[in-house]
């Protein structure tokens, strides 16, 4: 995916589709008239976010946790990310998006979304900082951070990706410790070169989970020299995975 190209197209695509999902919304997950925090006020002012937490709140209903959590806890947590973003737009989108696939899956018009508005933000962030240098991992949603590509290889790390069949998958490690895992030849892996600087933000941490399994956080990435960009999980399964 190159994001310099298609944000803005994937941003109009995804208002478009965006107001039919909220003629189609229950309602808010609290009223916008009691609304204190910032990120609900954000979020009573625009018809997509809004839209968007209508249906996080359908989906929780329906959701019972897959390794016998406490519901009403992992609801919390995910709120918490949530609010945690104050006012910023592609933080809440990312934390709601990553709260509708917790609770089953997420449509693809808020997953679009969600890359549209992170990818926006990753460049953003980039033209702010013109000679980056290395920061810690991210480590709560929606925060970016610059890095550099240390590894490109194979998902099982065998063989260089450059070289490999496209079967056998993708990886890459980055200079903060972070990861990024395909089953594919990831595109945007596949176009990079080690060294390459890139900025990596967080875009979901999974909350229904075994204790201290901490494996399936996803982090979106733009090479800033290859113009590529992903969107990876940290690991080949999530967390409760093989």
């Amino acid at each position: 995916m190159r994001l310099d190209t298609c944000a803005s197209a994937l941003i109009v695509t995804a208002s478009i589709v965006g107001m039919s999902g909220l003629a189609r919304a229950d309602g808010r997950s609290f009223d916008c008239r009691k609304a204190r925090l910032p990120t609900e006020k954000a979020i009573c002012a625009d018809p997509q976010m809004s839209a968007i937490d209508a249906l996080v709140t359908k989906a929780y209903g329906g959701f019972e946790p897959a390794f016998g959590g406490d519901k009403r806890k992992i609801a919390r947590q995910l709120v918490a990310d949530r609010n945690a973003c104050k006012t910023d737009a592609s933080c809440i989108v990312s934390a709601q998006n990553n709260a509708l696939q917790t609770y089953g899956s997420a449509p693809s018009w808020v997953q679009d979304y969600n890359i549209a508005l992170i990818g926006k933000k990753a460049l953003d962030f980039a033209a702010r900082t013109p000679k980056p240098t290395d920061q810690p991992l991210p480590a709560s949603i929606g925060n970016c951070g610059f890095t550099r590509i240390k590894t490109l290889t194979t998902r099982l790390g065998d063989d260089p990706l450059e070289t490999a069949s496209p079967d056998a998958g993708s990886a890459a490690t980055f200079t903060n410790g972070g990861t990024a895992v395909s089953y594919d030849r990831e595109p945007g892996l596949a176009s990079s070169k080690v060294g390459d600087p890139v900025v990596m933000c967080l875009i979901a941490i999974p909350r229904d989970c075994p204790k201290d399994d901490l494996r399936g956080r996803v982090y979106y990435a733009v090479d800033l020299a290859a113009k590529g960009a992903w969107a990876l999980p940290d690991s080949q399964h999530l967390c409760g995975g093989a």
